[in-house]
């Protein structure tokens, strides 16, 4: 599936005009509530994660990584709405190293690393003008050595997975559905078609 997921990528890549790594994140509270929401693949494939992985950031702060640091499972769809195809993917998180979340963070933009270290993400902010203002602290204090500390809360997730569905639309609804499902990392994939 990793090659299948590849060859779809590309296309994704080459074909649609915005963001073709956004992805779809499914997080559960520890009662089972669902909650979803955007973020950006940001690596994929064997060098993840042992058994291949799917690679995203945030600050685990915010209430996406309280659900994520409750309950370490995920899902994940990609919606390439010009293409036609979706691909969804199950399986369980890991949280990346402390130095891969330090060589992505100072990969991103000066204005980036200075956005989300000014970022209490999820909570709640009295008004605009708070965080602009932090924005400029940040900014200001760290502008000359052109990096950011990364907060400590902002780290990266790698979900392992365990079920890949790849799906085309077709006409009146005789969609193409391909099933990818393995017990564990090492484990062999069973590829299974399924009615749309």
């Amino acid at each position: 599936p990793f090659a299948l997921f590849d060859e779809w990528f590309a296309a994704a890549q080459s074909a649609e005009p915005n963001d073709p790594n956004a992805m779809a994140l499914a997080t559960a509270t520890p009662d089972a509530a669902p909650s979803v929401r955007m973020v950006l693949l940001k690596g994929h494939g064997p060098q993840q994660i042992a058994g291949g992985g799917f690679t995203f950031f945030t600050n685990a702060g915010s209430r996406k990584g309280g659900h994520i640091r409750a309950n370490m499972q995920a899902a994940l769809l990609f919606h390439w709405k010009s293409l036609r195809r979706q691909i969804r993917i199950e399986g369980p998180l890991t949280e990346v190293t402390p130095e891969a979340a330090d060589a992505y963070f100072h990969s991103r933009p000066f204005k980036s690393q200075v956005g989300s270290a000014a970022s209490d993400q999820s909570r709640p902010l009295p008004d605009r003008q708070t965080y602009l203002d932090r924005v400029q602290a940040i900014w200001a204090a760290h502008e000359a050595q052109g990096k950011v500390p990364r907060p400590p809360h902002w780290t990266g997730f790698t979900l392992s997975p365990r079920r890949i569905e790849f799906w085309i639309d077709r006409d009146n609804r005789l969609h193409d559905r391909r099933e990818f499902i393995r017990a564990a990392p090492d484990a062999p994939w069973a590829d299974t078609l399924l009615y749309p």
